[in-house]
């Protein structure tokens, strides 16, 4: 998808913003929803933010705005600096985007950047949204932590692969159309120009699958002969 810095930065802007505003929307609606309305005595979520003066965060009342837009600096800031280059490395070490198909590489690169994000965003919020007025303890700070993990994983997977994900790579493709185009017919030009050399690049794959078996053969004959002499030993 993204192929330079900028690209990268504009990838993560767009999942950033989606991501962001959906889980306001499912902290305020759908965690803490009918809490909200019976402590203000309300019949919506709104009216019982309007009625205590905001969304209590860092110790005092904030209206919804501001909150969408702290959190946005700090997942964003989050996402270029550890989510987007270390679930790319983590998925390198299971698939290689060179052989394996491009849906399992970006499934790969999904899942990580949830199991990565997902508890470090989670921490920033139980900082964030921490009931300060009762005093300040580290258990407490774990505690909601934990609670926040365990309410924010399976919405984040979920959403994030089914929905937020795709969503983000239709803009992505609309925005960046001419160059996902250019990018398409450069690696036509360079691919195959004729039958013989399809079939000699089928040839030569082969080839490479084969000599990759046989170091996988070597490499297990090795260690069963190395267990073999230990037991002997």
């Amino acid at each position: 998808m993204p192929r330079n810095q900028f690209q990268r930065m504009v990838f993560a802007f767009i999942t950033v913003v989606i991501t962001v505003h959906a889980y306001v929307f499912y902290s305020l609606y759908v965690v803490n929803g009918n809490v909200l309305m019976q402590i203000n005595g309300t019949d919506s979520v709104l009216a019982a933010i309007k009625n205590q003066g905001g969304v209590y965060m860092l110790g005092t009342d904030l209206p919804i705005w501001a909150c969408i837009l702290i959190e946005f600096c700090l997942a964003y800031l989050l996402e270029n600096v550890m989510g987007s280059p270390l679930s790319f490395k983590l998925a390198c070490r299971v698939f290689n985007p060179a052989k394996n198909h491009p849906m399992l590489f970006e499934t790969a690169i999904i899942c990580a950047t949830v199991g990565l994000m997902c508890p470090a965003m989670s921490f920033i919020a139980a900082w964030l949204y921490y009931p300060y007025y009762m005093g300040f303890h580290i258990v407490t700070l774990l505690a909601n932590w934990l609670k926040l993990v365990c309410f924010n994983f399976p919405f984040a997977y979920f959403t994030q692969l089914f929905f937020i994900q795709p969503a983000v790579r239709v803009i992505f493709k609309a925005l960046f159309r001419k160059d996902i185009e250019a990018r398409a017919k450069e690696e036509q030009h360079f691919g195959p120009e004729n039958e013989q050399e399809a079939v000699a690049d089928i040839f030569r794959r082969i080839d490479e699958i084969q000599e990759e078996i046989a170091h996988e053969h070597r490499r297990r004959k090795a260690l069963e002969e190395h267990v073999h002499n230990k037991l002997q030993s």
